[in-house]
C-alpha cells in the first residue's frame, strides 16, 4: 500500500460552533479535571471544531489593535500561538480566521505529541493538540513595548499564552462530554516532523477524547 504523504491530505473546512452545549462557566470548571484514560472513540467534526473554536477562535471581528479577537488573549494581541492538530490520518494547523485544518504531515504523529519517557496513557486518543510558539509573532504585536524583545520575558508570555488556550480546552472538552490531559511533547521530533523554523518552538501537547468506561 502506498504511504500516504502530505498532498494526499486536504485542508479541513470546520463547521460553525454550535454552541449546543452551553454550561455555564462555572459547571464547566466544577467539572473540569485531567484524564489520562482516553479511548479511541472518533471526535465528531462538529465536536471538533467547537473545541478548537474554544481554543483560540476568532469571537469578535475588531479586537485589539485592529486585529480581529480570540477567545484566548495574547501578549499584546500578538496570537503567537499555533495549535496543530495530530489524527491517525495526519497532523493539521489550526487556523483561526478561516476556521480551517491545513495539513502540514502526513500519517500518525499522535504518539510525538507526547514528551520521550512520558505515561502511555491515552496512547490511542483520537487527537492530540501541539502548541506551538512563533516569537516573530511579537515583532507585530499590536503594542511595541520593550518585553516582546527581551527572550526572558518572550518566555513569560508565551507559556502564559499557551496556559490560556489549554483551558479553554479543558472547558470545552467537559461541557462537550470530553476529556483532556495537558503535557511535555517531543519537541525534537516534532521540530523535523511540522517544518518548523528557527522561531518556531514546539512546547505542550493536549490530548483530548472520550474517557475510558
Amino acid at each position: 500500500m502506498k504511504n500516504r504523504t502530505t498532498e494526499d491530505l486536504r485542508p479541513i473546512k470546520l463547521p460553525k460552533p454550535l454552541f449546543a452545549n452551553c454550561s455555564t462557566v462555572f459547571e464547566a470548571l466544577k467539572m473540569r479535571r485531567t484524564s489520562r484514560s482516553v479511548n479511541d472513540k472518533k471526535i465528531p467534526l462538529q465536536i471538533l471544531s467547537d473545541i478548537l473554536w474554544a481554543a483560540q477562535g476568532v469571537n469578535r471581528v475588531h479586537g485589539p489593535f485592529w486585529a480581529p479577537g480570540r477567545t484566548a488573549g495574547s501578549a499584546s494581541n500578538s496570537q503567537e500561538i499555533c495549535v496543530y492538530v495530530a489524527t491517525e490520518e495526519g497532523t493539521y494547523l489550526y487556523e483561526p480566521d478561516a476556521h480551517t485544518m491545513t495539513p502540514v504531515a502526513a500519517g500518525d504523529n499522535r504518539s510525538l505529541a507526547i514528551g520521550p519517557g512520558q505515561r502511555t496513557s491515552g496512547a490511542n486518543a483520537p487527537v492530540r493538540l501541539i502548541y506551538v510558539v512563533d516569537v516573530d509573532k511579537f515583532k507585530t504585536a499590536g503594542y511595541q513595548e520593550p518585553g516582546l524583545y527581551d527572550p526572558e520575558i518572550q518566555k513569560s508570555y508565551y507559556f502564559v499564552d499557551t496556559g490560556l488556550i489549554a483551558q479553554n480546552v479543558y472547558l470545552a472538552t467537559s461541557a462537550l462530554g470530553l476529556v483532556s490531559w495537558f503535557h511535555n511533547c517531543n519537541k525534537t521530533k516534532l521540530t523535523k516532523i511540522l517544518g518548523l523554523k528557527p522561531h518556531q518552538l514546539a512546547l505542550f501537547g493536549q490530548t483530548i477524547g472520550y474517557a475510558d468506561e
